[in-house]
């Protein structure tokens, strides 16, 4: 799954556009690499988001196209917030 997908469907960013924004002005990265908005997602990832300034890094659980919204924080794990 795309990685701006991905942040869209788990609810992690609401609107796939700025997900798409946010991964092209290099704020994410993904298992320590900087990612682009196409960047392919597997379970166990670690993805890692600039917001100000603070980090948030969180492992992907599962990978699904469609989601509930009270689902949608099974997809990933918190790992750490600065």
């Amino acid at each position: 799954m795309r990685l701006d997908k991905f942040l869209k469907v788990s609810r992690i960013i609401k609107r796939r556009t700025v997900a798409n924004d946010v991964c092209s002005l290099g704020r994410v990265t993904v298992n320590g690499r900087e990612a682009k908005p196409s960047v392919r997602l597997k379970v166990d990832d670690v993805v890692t988001i600039q917001f100000g300034n603070g980090n948030v890094s969180f492992r992907v659980l599962k990978l699904s196209d469609t989601v509930r919204k009270d689902d949608a924080q099974t997809m990933y794990e918190i790992l750490e917030d600065d």
